[in-house]
């Protein structure tokens, strides 16, 4: 049952609504509605401006950092200087350079000009020039200080010089070749050298062109002539090779079976070394091709097939 209400006494009023809420309320049933594209639009808005001075304010301090580190560069800069200059080492170098300037600049001429097709005169003016440079603390490092010193020219120099002495020195080697018993140690000392010589000459004939044409351009015309004596004289060597295993072979006609086998084998070995050396020089003398048809035939003499080595 209902609670009885005394007659004549009102009810309380509702409670209060503010003022803003109220406002709001009305807003929201009138004309205006929620924007769908407000809410994008600040955060577009916002990350465009407030990025823009965030990059402005980094760029800022990334050229302040720039700038401190080009000066920290120099600074340090600065400081390897002076410790060079306090250096015994680089001391030496610019005495070095002050001292010998007058040597070094005439050096620098005479190479400039230098020309020649005479080896014997290439070697001639290399070693003048290692007699002027050995002198130096670091050649390198003094030259460097000579503008324009023709540092590629002195290589080239060098380069061909070394070439030439070496080979020289292959063609003195084979001039002066012992031959002496027995002929299977006379074949394998041989054999060694000619495969070591010809290995090298191989290679060498890989780059010849290029390197003819550096020689040139730095006015050396190399005799590569050199290389048709090393050929021929491996030819005469290879020749004196067989002729000591024919006397050899001729020795032994009243020996054993077992003798004449191993003595028939260093036939074939000779025989095979003679080829070899054929091919590497394109060809052979009158001599070469004598002893080779004679020593085929002691070794096909009497047998169907060469003996395995």
């Amino acid at each position: 049952m209902a609670p009885k209400r005394s007659i004549g006494v009102p009810p309380p009023p509702p409670p209060s609504v503010p003022a803003g809420r109220l406002l709001s309320r009305q807003q929201s049933v009138g004309k205006l509605k929620k924007s769908s594209i407000m809410s994008s639009l600040f955060r577009e808005l916002k990350t465009k401006l407030e990025g823009s001075r965030l990059q402005i304010k980094l760029s800022s301090r990334t050229k302040k950092q720039f700038g401190g580190s080009a000066g920290g560069k120099e600074g340090l800069a600065a400081f390897l200087r002076e410790l060079t200059k306090r250096s015994p080492f680089f001391q030496q170098i610019e005495e070095d350079a002050q001292n010998h300037a007058k040597t070094i600049l005439e050096l620098k001429a005479a190479i400039n000009s230098f020309q020649t097709k005479d080896m014997s005169e290439l070697i001639k003016f290399q070693q003048h020039m290692e007699a002027i440079l050995e002198v130096l603390t670091d050649e390198n490092q003094v030259l460097a200080k000579f503008e324009d010193f023709p540092i590629k020219k002195l290589e080239t120099i060098r380069a061909a010089a070394a070439l030439y002495s070496k080979s020289n020195l292959v063609v003195s080697n084979l001039k002066n070749w012992e031959v002496k018993s027995p002929a299977a140690q006379l074949l394998n000392k041989f054999d060694c050298y000619f495969t070591k010589v010809k290995e090298e000459l191989d290679a060498f004939e890989r780059t010849k062109d290029e390197e003819s044409r550096n020689f040139k351009s730095h006015g050396i015309d190399f005799d590569f002539n050199i290389f048709v004596t090393i050929k021929e004289l491996m030819v005469d060597v290879s020749s004196n090779c067989m002729e000591l295993v024919l006397k050899e072979w001729g020795e032994t006609k009243g020996a054993n079976d077992a003798e004449k086998k191993a003595n028939k084998n260093l036939l074939w070995r000779a025989f095979k070394l003679a080829f070899r050396v054929y091919s590497f020089a394109g060809g052979n003398d009158e001599r070469a091709d004598k002893l080779a048809k004679e020593l085929a035939n002691e070794v096909l003499c009497g047998s169907s097939s060469p003996p395995k080595p």
